[in-house]
């Protein structure tokens, strides 16, 4: 498929066909697509927990109790589901920006010191930035793993996998789960992946795309 039609092909899926599984070899391109998504000043703030297992996706399902029980099948019926995680405040601290520009320099990306000197003023210069003239450090931090999610869902696509992001989750519930506030992190959004059933009734091969048209939307200049 080209952009245009893989733009059109995908859309949030509303059921998955539990007998179509992803193989290990696309899985592990899913898998590269989260790890190489862009972030401000590289700075990649997030984690992710992939679940393949059925026990994997029961723990994941701790998120969709009480109030978000319809999303449950999206995640049961699925071949797998990813947790998008945000490192909080304290976690992104100097250690971690320091852990960052030892591993940049390690794959070559700052040949001298100057240019890693630069990277360094950079990637400090934009924290505090957020941290004390916007004071939304961690709201920084949530939009560069939403930035990941918009390239993982366009990603997923061109491999011809299916994928449902799901906000309506508990955030609390999968925190404590996971352990992952201990861990200096908090999850945000839950994305299930997989095939569509024929009978979806989401799916663009039964209702149309609907979108704003683009005199609506864009100005050239």
């Amino acid at each position: 498929m080209n952009l245009q039609e893989t733009l059109n092909w995908r859309y949030t899926t509303k059921e998955f066909d539990t007998t179509k599984k992803i193989s290990e070899t696309d899985m592990a391109q899913v898998k590269n697509l989260l790890r190489m998504s862009p972030s401000s000043v590289n700075l990649q703030p997030w984690h992710f927990i992939v679940a393949e297992t059925t026990e994997g996706k029961a723990r994941m399902t701790k998120g969709t109790q009480g109030f978000f029980h319809f999303n449950e099948p999206k995640i049961t019926n699925a071949s797998a589901v990813v947790l998008f995680c945000s490192k909080t405040n304290e976690s992104a601290d100097d250690a971690y920006f320091n852990h960052l520009l030892e591993v940049q320099d390690k794959d070559g990306r700052l040949p001298n010191d100057d240019i890693k000197k630069g990277m360094q003023g950079g990637m400090n210069a934009f924290a505090d930035i957020h941290k004390y003239e916007l004071k939304d450090y961690q709201h920084w931090m949530e939009k560069q793993v939403y930035l990941n999610i918009g390239n993982f869902l366009l990603g997923v696509a061109t491999l011809g996998i299916d994928a449902t992001p799901m906000e309506g989750i508990d955030i609390k519930a999968l925190d404590e789960e996971f352990g992952l506030r201990a861990k200096g992190f908090t999850s945000l959004v839950a994305v299930s992946i997989g095939y569509r059933t024929a009978s979806d009734f989401n799916s663009t091969e039964k209702t149309p795309k609907s979108r704003l048209p683009q005199s609506e939307i864009i100005t050239v200049i």
